[in-house]
């Protein structure tokens, strides 16, 4: 990761792009090869996990736009890419959106996430104790919205014989 941090902004750029960019495409290839008739193989299981139906629907709904809008997003990069190749979205639809959304991704990347890895580099460096009560505080309050949100989600009715 250090590498990364000392290349100039423009190529630290052109490499996030193409490093996303052969990500996206071998993770569509694997969706429509597990589409194609990939039953036997794990990857084919992935097409009917929670998150790979979420991505179908994406996909169904917005199409490209949901790959592009999906690099803007933490966990559902991967399942849209499958899901577009799962559902087999045509190449002349599928590539452009990645592209753009290749570009989002490695722009936001080159930018905000080498600064935010620099600083956490600099934690780590300047106070390891701070580094590891950081990351609990910051489990901690993941841990929280879980639950409240747990709780704030209404309980179905248990249906009843009459």
């Amino acid at each position: 990761m250090e590498q990364i941090l000392d290349l100039p902004f423009e190529v630290a750029l052109v490499s996030l792009f193409a490093v996303v960019m052969v990500r996206v495409n071998a993770t569509y290839w694997i969706g429509r090869g597990a589409a194609a008739g990939w039953d036997r193989a794990r990857l084919a299981g992935a097409l009917h996990r929670p998150k790979a139906a979420k991505a179908q629907v994406l996909i169904q709904r917005f199409g490209p736009y949901a790959v592009v809008l999906t690099f803007l997003t933490i966990g559902l990069q991967t399942a849209v890419n499958l899901a577009a190749g799962a559902a087999r979205m045509p190449l002349k639809r599928y590539l452009p959106a990645a592209m753009a959304g290749s570009a989002i991704w490695a722009f936001v990347y080159a930018t905000i996430g080498l600064a935010a890895i620099e600083a956490w580099l600099a934690v780590m460096a300047a106070s390891p104790l701070g580094a590891v009560l950081l990351v609990l505080a910051l489990a901690g309050v993941a841990v929280f919205l879980v639950i409240w949100r747990r709780r704030r989600t209404p309980v179905a009715p248990e249906d009843t014989v009459v």
